[in-house]
């Protein structure tokens, strides 16, 4: 007997850690005796919860377990204390008692939990009254961190407070669970202050606006807000309008979040905008029913920031129209932001403004239901440059569906844009006299940059300015960079050249550019005016 009772109270942590990786080693037992870690033997013990979710367990005492028998007489002591002793209603009393975990865990360090618990807690009580706010809100739902500043500093008894209690037992009535009154009061507690009478007068109104107490009860957790001040209008035309689409108020209950805060001003905005942009009621219940993130993600504001973007790119309200009708089962959010990233990526490609413009305009709709790679991943993986990525997006923007996140996506095959370039310099050169495969021609082509078919266009420019053809060639010959110089610049020139510019009127980013090119136009112009 005495080696069992050894056994009993040497604690098992010295044995085993059950965090171990050796849990299951071979153990020797005191006084040599054998035993094998059967993981068997070992269960796992049942989670008592309050209504509130809380682990009473774990919250009641820092270092060590409680036992139900223990527990239940401690909340007998204090449902008997608020009940007899504080002359709260049974029903008020009960569930506080019950889901108030956290003060009960105080209450059970200050009493002698080894002697009978419902006596010492009774005695604690008697002598050491308890400021029942911190109870009573958490049994509401509220967690310590957050009624501690909702407590008065000259408040401790319940009965005190006859508005809070008077309106509290209104909305138990009315339906509003008990254990979310502290969502209630945290986002709207002057409710609580409100004078006899005045909040059933409330929630009268709503009713014979035609909501039901069931709807209201769970719209009032969502929305604390709507009993403050008059009636919410845009909540009302905003049930109005969803209702004349067919759309009942119970679905509406099941499509909203407890843990989501709405805005019913934004909400309403957002159908008044469908309501005046040629949808008709029973398709903006359609189109709600199928997408009920259009107006319940951030309270419409994520469709909001939809229209408006599209709308900076040209977009018609019909062609915004025209893409919800067809908008995809995902989250609005999504959608936008996967639509901001094909156009950031179009930037960084350095497309044309008016070709990124008509691009959003004719496929928004599946650049939002995609999400593109980076914009220098994929230009490696594609191993091209932004040029010819921009070619091939003008010619089939369809073509961006193949380049998404999760895609595999190899080098494209080359364009032969190259080749083609330098036989268009090489004849190019041919027609002005070089002879193919020569140092001239080898040392023309090196110097030579942009395109093939760029060179014929610089070449007439130079002609326009009234010189002969045969002049121009030998200037070329003699000077082939001559024709790096873009139209623009070659006319510039040319026109400074014949008077057309003073010195004074040339624009200062293109001088360093042009320079030697000026020199050559007049050391050729003193020469070809040479008797």
């Amino acid at each position: 007997m005495s080696h069992l009772y050894k056994l009993r109270t040497i604690p098992i942590l010295k044995w085993v850690s059950l965090n171990s990786t050796d849990s299951y080693k071979i153990l020797f037992w005191p006084g040599g005796s054998l035993f094998c870690s059967n993981p068997r033997f070992y269960r796992t013990k049942r989670v008592v919860l309050s209504e509130n979710g809380n682990n009473l367990d774990e919250t009641l005492t820092d270092d060590r377990k409680i036992s139900d028998y223990t527990r239940k007489n401690a909340q007998a002591a204090l449902l008997e204390y608020l009940h007899s002793t504080r002359s709260l209603q049974f029903m008020d009393a009960e569930h506080i008692s019950k889901n108030s975990p956290n003060f009960l865990k105080k209450l059970l360090q200050k009493v002698d939990t080894e002697a009978d618990v419902g006596r010492s807690v009774t005695r604690f009580l008697r002598y050491h009254p308890i400021n029942e706010f911190e109870p009573f809100f958490e049994s509401s739902g509220l967690r310590p961190h957050e009624y501690t500043p909702l407590l008065q500093r000259d408040l401790m008894f319940l009965s005190d407070d006859d508005l809070l209690l008077e309106n509290y037992h209104i909305l138990c009535n009315y339906g509003i669970p008990r254990n979310k009154m502290g969502k209630v009061y945290k986002e709207a507690g002057e409710i609580f202050r409100y004078d006899y009478g005045a909040l059933a007068m409330k929630l009268k109104a709503y009713e014979e606006l035609g909501l039901d107490r069931s709807f209201m009860a769970k719209m009032i957790v969502f929305f604390p807000s709507l009993l403050i001040g008059d009636v919410n209008v845009d909540f009302i035309e905003s049930l109005e309008i969803l209702r004349k689409g067919g759309i009942k108020l119970h679905w509406i209950e099941e499509h909203l979040s407890e843990n989501s805060s709405y805005n019913w001003s934004h909400l309403h905005a957002t159908l008044y905008l469908f309501s005046k942009t040629g949808y008709s009621y029973e398709q903006i219940g359609v189109l709600i029913s199928q997408h009920p993130g259009i107006i319940f993600e951030g309270s419409g504001d994520r469709t909001l920031s939809l229209v408006g973007f599209l709308f900076k790119f040209g977009s018609s309200m019909q062609q915004i129209t025209s893409l919800f009708l067809q908008f995809p089962k995902m989250q609005v959010g999504k959608f936008l932001m996967n639509l901001r990233q094909c156009f950031l990526f179009l930037t960084e490609v350095e497309m044309e403004v008016m070709e990124i413009g008509k691009i959003m305009q004719t496929h928004s709709l599946f650049m939002g239901s995609c999400k593109l790679k980076k914009t220098n991943s994929l230009l490696s993986a594609l191993s091209v440059g932004k040029k010819r990525i921009c070619n091939i997006i003008l010619q089939n923007p369809q073509e961006m569906k193949n380049w998404v996140m999760g895609s595999k996506v190899g080098p494209l095959p080359k364009s032969g844009e190259r080749q083609r370039s330098k036989m268009l310099k090489t004849k190019f050169l041919s027609d002005l006299g070089f002879v193919e495969n020569s140092k001239e021609m080898e040392k023309a082509l090196k110097v030579f940059r942009g395109r093939g078919a760029e060179l014929q266009e610089r070449f007439d420019c130079i002609m326009q300015a009234g010189l002969d053809k045969k002049d121009v060639c030998e200037m070329i010959r003699i000077y082939p960079q001559i024709l790096n110089q873009t139209k623009e610049n070659a006319a510039l020139l040319l026109g400074a050249q014949r008077g057309g510019l003073s010195r004074g009127e040339w624009p200062s980013g293109q001088k360093r550019r042009t320079v030697n090119l000026l020199k050559f136009f007049y050391v050729l112009d003193s020469n070809m005016t040479k008797p």
